[in-house]
């Protein structure tokens, strides 16, 4: 068995639309932070350690060490994560919209498809006619519950404004067209689903056409699915299909997305 990596990480050092932040306690802060903890908790413990009193060396601890700890402000939607529907909306096919907790794990654990749309360019987008061609490239035909992997080179960009501004998104045929073939998982590697959300905010204000803001996404009030973003190293997995993809969300409570460790198992 060969486990292929697919994710990206929460990265602090990235400026995007949602910036994270990471605060990093080290062993040797540890301590500290440890005597800090303790004491904080203790009558009159916050005054003794604001004067300097501790219940713990550095010299008592093994190695003058603690344990690492790092505590994370970051949005559900940095690195790569699983979108759920309510995400999209506070309804779906008329029902409450499922939380990422309530997102069935099976849609999370099955066969995977990358289609290939690396040739497409900015401000290219990948539509229905895209979607069948890449299919009919590779002689498959989708399954229900099949895991569509849209493979566009995105995740090359990261770190840079074209990541964030320049990536080839999705128009909402493509999507309706893989909701038809019993698709209820799907993932890019880019930062969104949706063509770049500037360039969208731009259309939809000038205009007020409701069908330019988030159409994807939207979509997902009117029909149920998930999708991952911020996908990465998808050019590594070997083959187009026979393999697995699983995608398991960390459970986020009340929230809309969930981060993912997501793997190709070959």
């Amino acid at each position: 068995m060969k486990i292929i990596d697919l994710s990206l990480p929460i990265d602090d050092a990235l400026i995007e639309t949602h910036a994270a932040k990471i605060e990093r306690i080290t062993h040797k802060a540890g301590v500290e932070h440890f005597n800090w903890v303790v004491m904080s908790k203790q009558p009159g413990g916050q005054d003794r350690f604001d004067r300097g009193e501790r219940v713990a060396t550095t010299q008592e601890i093994p190695d003058g060490e603690m344990l690492s700890l790092e505590v994370v402000h970051s949005s559900v939607h940095m690195g790569s994560h699983v979108d759920a529907p309510f995400h999209y909306g506070s309804i779906c096919e008329g029902k409450p919209a499922k939380q990422i907790m309530d997102v069935p794990l099976e849609w999370c654990y099955g066969p995977g498809v990358r289609l290939d749309f690396t040739h497409l360019k900015f401000p290219d987008a990948i539509g229905k006619i895209e979607v069948i061609a890449a299919l009919e490239k590779i002689n498959y035909t989708l399954k229900p519950n099949d895991i569509v992997l849209l493979y566009t080179g995105g995740d090359k960009l990261l770190g840079t404004d074209d990541y964030v501004n320049k990536y080839v998104g999705c128009t909402t045929d493509a999507v309706e067209y893989l909701l038809d073939c019993g698709i209820k998982m799907m993932g890019i590697d880019t930062i969104g689903l949706d063509r770049p959300c500037f360039l969208m905010f731009k259309e939809f204000l000038s205009t007020k056409d409701k069908s330019k803001i988030w159409p994807c996404h939207f979509l997902g009030r009117r029909r149920e699915y998930c999708h991952m973003e911020r996908l990465g190293n998808l050019g590594a997995i070997p083959m187009s299909f026979g393999f697995t993809v699983s995608c398991l969300p960390v459970k986020v409570k009340n929230a809309g997305a969930g981060w993912s460790r997501v793997v190709a198992i070959l």
